[in-house]
C-alpha cells in the first residue's frame, strides 16, 4: 500500500499516472465531479451573501466511500484534477470532503502526462488556488440563478421542463437570427463573360473584367449575349504581365477553439466528438503495453509552447526536412486578452511520436485528430511557403479580359500540412497576339448566408468573447438534447421549439440576451481568477436588476393558446397546438376530459405505404428524421426529406 493517494478525474488518467509514479502512490479518481448543487432546488443562500449548498451528486457515493478508504493512512494526499477552473473546484471539493483527519494536501498542475512533466510537477507541488476555485463557484451561483428563474418562466409560456442559460440563450439566438436571414434573403442572378484564350498547344481561361470602359457584369443574360456577339469577331493581345511573390507563414499551433474548427472542417467531427477523443489523447493510450499521454492539456487558449517542445520540433525539422525547412525565427501570433498563458498549446508530447509510428494502437478517429494535432505543431515551426502570383491582362481597344495563376515556389510548412492546388498559366510575354478559341456567358446566383456548423459557431462565440474553452462543446450538445436546434449535413438549424424559446427571452431578457453582456460575465470571471475582482461584488451587482426584471417579466407573461382550423374526431371540439420535448403537435381543447393527440405531418406522402405521411422525429440520442404517421403498421424512415418537398418544410 502507497504512502500517498493522488486523485484525478478518470480511470484512462488514474492508470497512466499511476505507471509513472510506482508503488509509493494510490492513484484513484473521482469521475469528474463528486458535488454539486442540487437539481430540484436554488440551493443559494441570496440573504445570507450568496452561500451555495453543494450535496453528494446522486450515484457518487461510492466513489467517495472509496476515496475516503483509500485517503486512510496516507502521508499526503495530492489533487492532481485538470489546470482549469473546473479541475481547481473538484479539486477543492475533493480536499473538503477528505479533510477530516487533517490530512496533508498538495496541489500538483501538469499539462502533459509524460514522465517529466509528472515528476516536475510533483517535485514542485504547491497548495490549490482559491482565485481559480471562486471564479468557478462564481460561474456556477451565476448559471444557476440564471436558469432557476428563466426556466419556469418557460414552462409558464412554452412547455413545462424547458430550461435556458446564460451561455446557451446566446447561443440559439445567433442560430435563430441566421436562420431568420436566410429565410429574409432574395437571391439575384448577374451574367458575365468567359473567354478560352489559346497560344500555341496550350489554353487557359479569363474573365471579361470591362467592356467599353464600363464593368462586365450584367443583369440579364441577353445583355450578356449581346456583348458576347460584339467580342466573337475581335483581336486580343497581352496587354499586362504582373508577378508578385508571397510569402505566407504557417498556422498557429491548436487552442481549443482551433481545434473543434479544423476538426469539424477536415474531419467533419463534432466539437463534442473531438473533445472526447482528445481526452483520450491527453490522459493516455495504450500503446505497446504502456499507457502513453500523446497531446498536452486540449483546454486551452493559448498559442505558448514550452522550449524544450520548440527545441525537440525543430530539431525533428532539420533531421526529417533539412535545416532550410525550419523556421528562421518564432513566429508571433496574436493571444487573446484573457489567454491563460501559463498554458500551452495543443501539441503532441513528444514530436518524434509520428502519427505513421503508432497508428497501428490507435482507433481511426484518435489517428485523425492526433494527425491533425501533430502536424499542425511541426508545421508552425517550419518556414515560410512561397507563392508567386501571376495577374495576366488581355485585351484590345474595347475589353479587358484578366486572368490569375498561382504557383508554389517553395512549399515550406506546406511539406507537412500538404500542398495547395495550382494555377499555372501557359507562358506569354506582354504585347503577344492571342487566339480567342471560346466565349461562353456564365450565370452567378447570390447565395443565402450559410448556417453555423460547428466551425463558424464556435468560431463566432471565441470572436464575441462567449464562454471559454471548455465550454463551447457542451453548450452546442445541450441545445442539440434540449430539441432546441438539430443538425442537418454538419449545419444547425433552430427548431420551432428553438425559435419560440428565443423570442420569449429576447423579448422580456434582452440584456441576457445581449452577447456584450454574457462577454462581460466572462471578463469579470476572469478578473476573479486573477485576484483583481471581487466575487461576492459581481454576484451583489447582478442579482437585484436581474430578479427585478423576473418578477416583471412574471406578471406579463400569460399562456399563450395557439387555436387551428381543425375539430377533434372524438369530441369535435377545436384542436390546439401544444409542445412537447421532441417539438409540436396537436392536442384536444378538452384536455383531460379528452386526450386526443396527433402529430403535425410534413405534409409528405410516405414513398413506401403511399398511405400515411412524413412526420418529424427524435431518438434517444437527439438526432431527428422522418417516419411514417402510420408507424407500426408502415416502419419507413429517412434522414431527410425529398428534394423537391423543401416547400413543405
Amino acid at each position: 500500500m502507497g504512502k500517498y493517494l493522488v486523485v484525478v478525474e478518470s480511470p484512462t488518467k488514474a492508470r497512466t499516472i499511476s505507471n509513472i509514479l510506482g508503488k509509493s502512490y494510490d492513484v484513484a479518481f473521482s469521475m469528474g465531479h463528486i458535488v454539486d448543487l442540487p437539481t430540484r432546488a436554488l440551493s443559494i443562500d441570496i440573504e445570507k451573501g450568496f452561500v451555495a449548498t453543494f450535496r453528494i451528486i446522486p450515484g457518487k457515493e461510492k466513489i467517495l466511500k472509496l476515496l475516503k478508504k483509500k485517503a486512510q493512512g496516507k502521508d499526503i494526499i495530492y489533487i492532481a484534477t485538470d489546470p482549469d477552473r473546473e479541475g481547481e473546484a473538484i479539486g477543492w471539493h475533493i480536499k473538503n470532503l477528505l479533510s477530516k483527519n487533517n490530512k496533508r494536501f498538495n496541489r500538483v498542475i501538469f499539462h502533459e502526462i509524460t514522465e517529466s512533466a509528472i515528476m516536475e510537477a510533483f517535485r514542485s507541488a504547491g497548495v490549490l488556488d482559491m482565485n481559480k476555485v471562486n471564479a468557478q463557484k462564481v460561474r456556477r451561483i451565476l448559471d444557476r440563478i440564471v436558469g432557476y428563474y428563466l426556466s419556469p418562466l418557460l414552462w409558464k409560456k412554452v412547455l413545462r421542463g424547458l430550461s435556458a442559460g446564460r451561455v446557451q440563450s446566446v447561443a440559439l439566438k445567433f442560430i435563430v437570427e441566421k436562420e431568420s436571414a436566410i429565410k429574409r434573403f432574395i437571391p439575384e442572378k448577374t451574367f458575365e463573360v468567359e473567354a478560352v484564350f489559346k497560344v500555341g498547344d496550350e489554353s487557359f481561361k479569363a474573365r471579361l473584367k470591362s467592356f467599353n470602359n464600363k464593368k462586365a457584369v450584367y443583369q440579364t443574360k441577353e445583355e450578356a449575349n449581346k456583348i458576347l456577339r460584339d467580342l466573337k469577331e475581335e483581336q486580343f493581345f497581352v496587354k499586362d504581365i504582373t508577378k508578385r511573390k508571397v510569402m505566407r507563414k504557417p498556422p498557429s499551433p491548436f487552442s481549443t477553439s482551433l481545434l473543434q474548427q479544423d476538426a469539424f472542417n477536415k474531419l467533419r467531427f463534432s466539437s463534442k466528438k473531438t473533445m472526447l477523443i482528445a481526452q483520450r489523447l491527453y490522459e493516455g493510450v495504450d500503446i505497446a503495453n504502456q499507457m502513453l499521454g500523446l497531446i498536452t492539456y486540449m483546454r486551452t487558449d493559448s498559442f505558448y509552447i514550452a522550449d524544450k517542445a520548440k527545441k525537440d520540433a525543430k530539431s525533428f525539422i532539420e533531421k526529417k526536412f533539412s535545416k532550410f525547412y525550419v523556421c528562421e525565427k518564432d513566429y508571433k501570433y496574436k493571444e487573446k486578452k484573457s489567454a491563460q498563458l501559463a498554458h500551452e498549446a495543443i501539441r503532441p508530447t513528444v514530436t518524434e511520436r509520428t502519427p505513421l509510428s503508432i497508428k497501428d494502437y490507435l482507433k481511426s478517429d484518435e489517428y485523425k485528430l492526433y494527425d491533425l494535432i501533430w502536424k499542425r505543431f511541426v508545421a508552425s515551426f517550419m518556414r515560410e511557403a512561397v507563392f508567386e502570383y501571376t495577374h495576366v491582362v488581355i485585351g484590345n481597344d474595347n475589353a479587358i479580359f484578366v486572368s490569375e495563376s498561382k504557383k508554389i515556389v517553395f512549399d515550406g510548412f506546406l511539406k507537412v500540412l500538404g500542398k495547395e492546388a495550382e494555377k499555372i498559366l501557359p507562358s506569354l510575354d506582354k504585347g503577344k497576339n492571342l487566339l480567342l478559341e471560346n466565349l461562353e456567358v456564365v450565370e452567378k446566383t447570390t447565395k443565402p448566408p450559410p448556417r453555423f456548423s460547428d466551425a463558424s459557431l464556435v468560431k463566432l462565440l471565441e470572436d464575441k468573447g462567449i464562454g471559454r474553452p471548455s465550454t463551447y462543446a457542451p453548450t452546442i450538445s445541450t441545445l442539440i438534447m434540449r430539441n432546441y436546434i438539430k443538425r442537418e449535413k454538419g449545419q444547425f438549424i433552430p427548431t420551432d421549439l428553438g425559435v419560440k424559446v428565443c423570442e420569449l427571452l429576447v423579448k422580456y431578457f434582452p440584456d441576457i440576451m445581449d452577447e456584450t453582456f454574457t462577454a462581460q460575465v466572462e471578463e469579470k470571471l476572469d478578473g476573479i481568477e486573477e485576484g483583481k475582482i471581487e466575487g461576492q461584488k459581481v454576484l451583489e451587482e447582478f442579482y437585484p436588476s436581474f430578479k427585478a426584471k423576473v418578477d416583471e417579466a412574471s406578471k406579463l407573461i400569460k399562456k399563450h393558446i395557439e387555436l387551428v382550423d381543425k375539430r377533434c374526431p372524438k369530441c369535435e371540439r377545436q384542436l390546439m397546438v401544444k409542445w412537447s420535448k421532441k417539438g409540436k403537435f396537436l392536442s384536444c381543447t378538452g384536455f383531460p376530459y379528452c386526450k386526443y393527440a396527433e402529430s403535425i405531418t410534413t405534409g409528405i406522402t410516405c414513398p413506401e405505404c403511399k398511405k400515411g405521411e412524413l412526420i418529424e422525429r427524435r431518438n434517444k440520442k437527439g438526432q431527428f428524421f422522418y417516419g411514417c404517421s402510420t408507424f407500426p403498421k408502415c416502419c419507413y424512415t429517412t434522414r431527410s426529406l425529398p428534394k423537391d418537398s423543401s416547400e413543405h418544410r
